[in-house]
């Protein structure tokens, strides 16, 4: 885990989240994602449990998360939780090899095609950057109403630092499908390496290596 500290912004505070923070993380997550593209094409959207089973895979991808130790922040405004960021550090957490317990409980509730997809996304990720040595932003997501002040760029920033802190890591990747959000990252020093097609969605991997984020100005 690094060891960034909670950071005093405006009027928020960015830290990392605990056990208590997971419900309303998974609520924040939910209405980001819901009309997202690509959830709605690996959760089959045009099935009446799409809600129901998204719900639960955004809950046991965060579990996971949590139990794997894995590097999650999020920025407060007061009480209310208006972004997250959710990392996969190096090594057999993230891809084909991920743990039994993970694919047992998506098969229970997100269904096979859905579990069988996002571990394909997932090889296709690895196979395009050459091996699991890096950082993957699985999760980022800001609240509506705090939306194009900053915010997205704080939790990038984060994420950065989370992965400089890591010796193992090579760099760090994002599979984005909204060309709306390419801007942000591009703006971070990240360059698209491949064009993938997810769940019949194309979508560009974008990847910051370490050499790349250590020539980023963290003040962008």
């Amino acid at each position: 885990m690094p060891t960034i500290q909670a950071t005093q912004l405006r009027d928020g505070q960015l830290t990392y989240l605990v056990a208590e923070d997971l419900k309303l993380a998974a609520s924040l997550l939910y209405q980001a994602y819901y009309d997202d593209a690509l959830f709605m094409s690996l959760f089959q959207a045009d099935k009446p449990d799409y809600e129901q089973r998204l719900r639960a895979a955004i809950r046991e991808e965060l579990l996971a998360f949590w139990d794997a130790k894995q590097p999650m922040f999020g920025v407060y405004d007061g009480d209310s939780l208006i972004g997250v960021a959710c990392l996969t550090q190096p090594g057999k957490s993230f891809g084909p090899g991920k743990y039994w317990q993970w694919r047992l409980k998506m098969l229970l509730t997100a269904g096979y095609v859905s579990t069988k997809q996002l571990l394909e996304k997932e090889r296709l990720i690895q196979a395009a950057i050459g091996g699991d040595d890096f950082h993957m932003l699985a999760f980022l997501a800001v609240s509506p109403r705090y939306q194009q002040q900053g915010w997205g760029d704080l939790l990038v920033r984060a994420a950065q630092t989370a992965m400089e802190e890591e010796p193992a890591s090579r760099g760090l990747a994002v599979y984005v499908t909204h060309p709306g959000f390419l801007s942000l990252f591009k703006n971070h020093g990240y360059q698209t390496i491949a064009e993938l097609e997810v769940g019949q969605i194309n979508g560009q991997l974008l990847f910051q290596s370490r050499e790349q984020a250590q020539g980023v100005d963290h003040a962008v």
